[in-house]
């Protein structure tokens, strides 16, 4: 009997306690909105959740004060009011943070989604100019391109009418893998000022097209045009980098004809006006078309300035009797009466068989290496310059698919070793040390990436 009084009575104390606990949660509901409660569950979930906390809190619109003399409202009926907003919290809870004052706080997985869309990709545009027998050198320059450039590209690719079909048909055979970094047009051959055909015909065939590229490509705002005997030994989003040290004033960028005056052409040579101590080179020319098309230029021709398509073709009757390099030449005088128009970049950007054939000359390539390569002289089909041949081989030979490693570096350590009788053959580390760097960055993001990605799911 003592012991059922017992049990009765310890029954009864923890009713009592029971009671007491119901009461003072429901006490404390009334004094504070269940929203905060409900996102504080939250923050031992993930790191930064008090932020987020605030975040969803603060994101709620306080309740406007009532006026005396108003209906009132139950607290119950405002408490049932508050019980509903978390669950909409709870599933939409980033659109309503959005709106919020501290809508940029977000958890670390929301911030990362949000930077990617902040910062979609931006498209690099590349232009070259193929007319004759230039089908297979412009297309392993543009396999260098798409080999190692981290964004998506777009090819302006002006050709004769021959040629169209047979760039199509090529490019459509490489594989998926990187067909979907690029987009492509194949351009006529035409010239919006002139005769057609002198232009045509100046210096080599078609080149002086690049000169029109701000009159024909008038919805792009930025571009690299080449010459079809460059090949790419690094991403060409290093050299579009380039674009954000323009100036105010600067609208292209070139690298110097020659580094020292002595040797260079045009301070033996030319009977024309050019740029600096060398003059330029045009084969790697770096655009901003916008500013090229809305800048007035000063000349030798009237003292007022004129539009670049104005320009052009009064510029080229005054000095077609003295011009040798052709369109290289225009722009040598272009910017020789505009040099702040001009942003030089170093030589290693277009580096060519004059910065080794005579000694090596170019400092920046023999720090960093070879950026990109220009076999200008013919030299990836001759055996004048073993080691530009050996470099342009490797990469017309490479499979996409291959290994960069053994089928395009070792290879080419190998060729390299015929080449040591030879100037630019004596100096193999400034051929071989970007491209190194290169492969094994495209290496490592190609295999060693996807293969974690793929451990991970």
């Amino acid at each position: 009997m003592k012991l059922y009084c017992k049990v009765v009575a310890l029954a009864l104390c923890l009713g009592t306690l029971l009671l007491l606990y119901l009461f003072v949660g429901s006490a404390d509901d009334d004094d504070e909105p269940p929203l905060k409660v409900a996102v504080k569950g939250s923050r031992s979930s993930a790191p930064g959740g008090d932020l987020v906390a605030q975040a969803h809190f603060r994101a709620v619109p306080a309740a406007e004060p009532e006026e005396e003399g108003a209906a009132q409202v139950s607290k119950r009926e405002k408490q049932q009011q508050q019980q509903q907003q978390p669950r909409l919290h709870k599933k939409t809870g980033k659109r309503s943070a959005a709106k919020g004052k501290f809508a940029s706080v977000r958890r670390p997985k929301d911030q990362k989604h949000s930077t990617l869309q902040l910062s979609a990709p931006q498209w690099m545009h590349l232009a070259v100019v193929a007319c004759g027998d230039r089908l297979e050198e412009t297309l392993i320059m543009l396999k260098s391109a798409v080999l190692f450039s981290y964004r998506k590209l777009k090819f302006h690719i002006f050709a004769e009418d021959s040629l169209k079909s047979e760039f199509e048909k090529k490019l459509q055979e490489w594989p998926p893998s990187y067909t979907k970094k690029f987009e492509y047009h194949v351009y006529p051959i035409a010239f919006s000022v002139g005769n057609a055909q002198e232009w045509k015909k100046l210096f080599k065939p078609c080149a002086a097209q690049r000169l029109f590229l701000p009159m024909i490509l008038k919805d792009v705002d930025s571009l690299l045009y080449v010459d079809t005997d460059v090949l790419f030994l690094r991403p060409i989003d290093d050299i579009w980098s380039f674009l954000r040290a323009f100036n105010s004033t600067q609208l292209a960028a070139m690298a110097p004809e020659h580094e020292i005056p002595k040797i260079g052409w045009y301070s033996r040579f030319a009977r024309h006006p050019y740029y600096g101590m060398t003059g330029v080179n045009s084969g790697v020319m770096l655009m901003n078309l916008t500013r090229i098309r809305n800048t007035q230029f000063k000349n030798s021709m009237i003292p007022a300035g004129l539009t670049w398509e104005e320009m052009l073709y009064p510029l080229y009757q005054k000095y077609k009797n003295y011009i040798t390099w052709g369109d290289q030449d225009l722009l040598n005088i272009i910017f020789y009466f505009n040099p702040e128009c001009l942003y030089l970049f170093p030589c290693q950007w277009n580096y060519r068989p004059d910065h080794c054939m005579y000694g090596s000359n170019c400092k920046g390539a023999e720090e960093e290496g070879i950026s990109i390569l220009h076999g200008n002289r013919g030299v990836y089909h001759d055996d004048k310059q073993p080691t530009f041949k050996a470099l342009y081989e490797v990469i017309r030979d490479f499979s996409f698919e291959d290994n960069l490693f053994q089928s395009m570096y070792y290879p080419l350590q190998s060729k390299f070793l015929d080449t040591v009788h030879t100037l630019c053959g004596r100096i193999p580390q400034v051929f071989l040390k970007q491209i190194e760097r290169t492969v094994k960055k495209a290496y490592e993001s190609r295999v060693i990436v996807n293969i974690g990605a793929n451990f991970r799911l």
